[in-house]
């Protein structure tokens, strides 16, 4: 699957939910790998904040983020409809702190980025792949997210407020391309005592009985139904279809699962790549949604830096043995820290080093405790990048290689015997003048154990052996 942005900048003005001033937002291209970004244009600078979820600094009735001193509030309405109509780069300029509400859905932004189309860009989508289950459960609210294995976005979401009118609901979206139609329409609800307190409270200054359903979880009078409408700026209001205020019809009878599941998307946006997944919610909500968006992103760092890990299978013969390393290495006994290469290419090579009890090194090493120097792993690395330098010259015995420096190092996982250290190396840039550019990850299992960047540099031998 390809990125994708939209063909041509679109606008709309509204009003925030909750600072009730009014908004202009205007969509626009942007580039590949670019995001969903939001541009202040009413502050100094035109602050830039990244739709991430390291960027949420509050998930009070709705989801906050900033930078600096820049923050739009609200937004997760606006990310929803972004993901929902396939779209992976997007410039959000926005002249106040607050996306606007618009009905209450995401529907508004969802008939504009449509109208105006949309463009696939030349560079792949990346994901997150859910390989194995992934939980998050706040013991407090009884909320819990599961996010498990399936070859595409999917989300099931599922409600229960412990109220006779709203009831348990569930709604599920098994595939993108029907977010619009079935999703996208779906507003944000409220229960009655909520908006009193939220009134009260001077807030939802933007709010309006059109871009919400009330829910009357409690009985109420005609006086006391008066006294609101008249807080609302209402001439009357009153309790309909299952305690439903009747300033709206309902689009679907579990209109409120589906918005949460709107919000869900919205949310999870701030990951900050799309999802190969199913997420299971139950009892979503902001704070939990974006608690979660947290753990799949460090989820996705994790497995950016896995990515390029090489596959090891023992049963396949490798492409340099012992003997024929120690025809290209000056290294001997007990500094060789290579026992064969399974690939080699121009601009990569992956050795294997086998740790085991009897090496030299846990002699005096920690001993009762052996854990492998990280020096010596950096050494394993080093000498496998002598094998990928070696590899660019012709006749390749009668030179060696030396390491110039080594640069960024970070150990990150203990060796210790038993383990298997796969070594890969890398040309971070064309070989100049004998000088090698590399970048250098040592793996055990699915994990890092140390990773670096070294400089290299091929010197020919003289005629007596000795460089």
């Amino acid at each position: 699957m390809k990125q994708h942005t939209i063909k041509g900048q679109v606008s709309l003005s509204g009003v925030g939910l909750h600072t009730g001033k009014k908004v202009n937002i205007t969509f626009l291209p942007a580039p590949v790998n670019h995001g969903f970004k939001f541009k202040r244009t009413d502050l100094v600078d035109q602050p830039i904040i990244n739709a991430d979820a390291g960027a949420v600094v509050s998930t009070q009735r709705g989801t906050t983020i900033r930078q600096r001193d820049a923050q739009v509030s609200t937004v997760e309405h606006t990310l929803a409809a972004l993901v929902g109509t396939n779209l992976d780069n997007v410039l959000i300029e926005i002249d106040g702190p607050e996306a606007p509400i618009m009905d209450g859905s995401s529907m508004a932004f969802v008939e504009k980025i449509l109208a105006v189309g949309i463009e696939e860009q030349d560079a792949d989508r990346e994901y997150l792949e859910i390989l194995e289950p992934i939980s998050f459960v706040d013991e407090q609210t009884g909320t819990e997210l599961l996010a498990l294995p399936a070859d595409e976005f999917q989300i099931t979401t599922m409600i229960d407020f412990n109220s006779p009118v709203l009831g348990q609901q569930y709604a599920s979206l098994d595939n993108l391309e029907d977010f619009p139609k079935m999703i996208a329409p779906c507003r944000t609800f409220v229960f009655i005592h909520e908006l009193e307190q939220l009134l009260d409270l001077d807030l939802i200054k933007g709010g309006d009985l059109d871009n919400a359903i009330v829910i009357v979880d409690r009985v109420m009078g005609q006086e006391e139904l008066d006294r609101l409408a008249k807080r609302l700026n209402k001439p009357s209001v009153k309790v309909e279809q299952e305690g439903i205020l009747n300033t709206v019809d309902l689009h679907f009878s579990n209109e409120p699962a589906r918005h949460k599941l709107l919000d869900v998307i919205g949310d999870l946006a701030l990951v900050g790549k799309r999802i190969k997944g199913k997420i299971v919610a139950t009892k979503p909500g902001h704070t939990a949604n974006v608690q979660f968006a947290q753990q799949l992103k460090s989820l996705y760092r994790q497995q950016r830096k896995l990515k390029g890990k090489p596959k090891y299978d023992p049963n396949i013969p490798p492409l340099l043995d012992v003997g024929e390393i120690l025809n290209l290495l000056p290294h001997r006994f007990p500094f060789f820290l290579v026992d064969k290469i399974i690939e080699l290419s121009e601009n990569h090579v992956v050795g294997i080093k086998n740790v085991t009890y009897n090496e030299e090194f846990f002699q005096g090493h920690f001993p009762g405790n052996p854990v492998m120097p990280g020096v010596l792993q950096i050494e394993a690395l080093a000498q496998t990048g002598g094998i990928l330098v070696l590899n660019t010259v012709e006749n390749p015995k009668d030179y060696d290689a030396y390491f110039l420096k080594i640069e960024s190092t970070k150990f990150k996982q203990k060796v210790v015997p038993g383990d298997t250290l796969i070594l890969k190396m890398e040309l971070l840039s064309p070989v100049r003048r004998g000088l090698c550019h590399m970048q250098g990850t040592a793996y055990v299992g699915n994990k890092i154990a140390c990773e670096g960047e070294f400089m290299a540099q091929i010197i020919k031998k003289s005629k007596d052996g000795t460089t």
